[in-house]
């Protein structure tokens, strides 16, 4: 027997993904420990946010929950093309990780589910790496676990959400992709994939439980490497281009700031430290050459 999972359901089941991912990176770092501080929406709902600082492998990392509701913002029915006022109500859960070494990826990761009350809903979320220095065997595996959970469920969600994840993690301005991506999906509904609200939903768990076995081995694999401080420079700059992504293209940070968010839950994902470089230039031969060169669209890393 089946059931629909209802918007209680889908908040509980994000509650506990929150719980049981701080504790597995709490014990893969081994020293730091997640701070959490509660919100509340005035206009309804609310949040915990966690993060932890100054780890044995982790900088800043963030693992965010919120279900917030309320009247739906006049650009966002202006964006749907909607023009009376509806009531929404969205939950989810979204990481990102910033590591002290420049040879552990960061990773981002996001569950989350939309409805409104003239009764459209859907699913999104995705999991993408951005390594500071791109490692092929890293990034094959990365992908392999992503195509190994999509195929669970439908067997062109991979290869599609792949692709979106490479259009979406995108600086246009630079002409580079965030990292070596991995899967990107949104506006996910029963009509326009044929899944029920129960298989869309057991979809996104699959997706938010394979984000603590896969980061915690990278962390495991990549913490003792030695880095040089040219290598740390890398970092900074790497982590730069992250700020740009999300200050400038992503959709999570502009709908959260227009909904009256949490701003220091929102700008979570932002690292404890960048740098930008006046026309930066690469050595040639260099591994940073080499990373740059691997930052494009249509790499068939699985």
């Amino acid at each position: 027997m089946t059931t629909t999972p209802t918007k209680e359901d889908i908040q509980s089941y994000f509650e506990s993904l929150q719980d049981s991912i701080c504790k597995s990176l709490e014990k893969a770092d081994g020293k730091a420990k997640f701070h959490e501080d509660l919100w509340q929406r005035p206009e309804g709902g609310g949040g915990r946010s966690r993060v932890m600082a100054d780890g044995k492998i982790i900088e800043k990392g963030g693992v965010m929950f919120s279900a917030v509701w309320g009247d739906l913002h006049e650009k966002m029915l202006q964006s749907m093309g909607l023009t009376e006022k509806v009531q929404f109500f969205a939950t989810g859960v979204s990481i990102v990780q910033h590591p002290v070494s420049p040879k552990v990826p960061i990773i981002h990761m996001n569950v989350r589910y939309f409805e409104m009350s003239n009764g459209a809903f859907w699913f999104g979320g995705g999991i993408d790496l951005t390594p500071h220095y791109v490692v092929d065997e890293d990034a094959k595996w990365f992908h392999q676990q992503l195509k190994n959970a999509c195929e669970k469920h439908e067997a062109n969600y991979y290869p599609k959400f792949k692709d979106w994840a490479d259009n979406y993690f995108f600086n246009t301005h630079r002409n580079e992709t965030r990292g070596v991506g991995g899967i990107f999906f949104d506006y996910l509904k029963p009509k326009e994939t044929g899944k029920t609200k129960e298989q869309l939903f057991n979809f996104v768990k699959e997706i938010g439980e394979s984000f603590a076995p896969i980061y915690t081995k990278l962390m495991a694999k990549n913490k003792n490497i030695e880095f040089s401080e040219n290598e740390k420079e890398f970092q900074l700059l790497r982590r730069g281009r992250y700020v740009e992504f999300n200050l400038v293209h992503d959709r999570g940070t502009k709908f959260g700031l227009e909904t009256n968010g949490r701003t220091e839950s929102i700008l979570m994902s932002m690292p404890p430290m960048a740098r930008w470089i006046y026309d930066y230039k690469t050595e040639a031969g260099s591994e940073e050459e080499r990373t740059l060169s691997l930052l494009k669209k249509g790499i068939n890393w699985a």
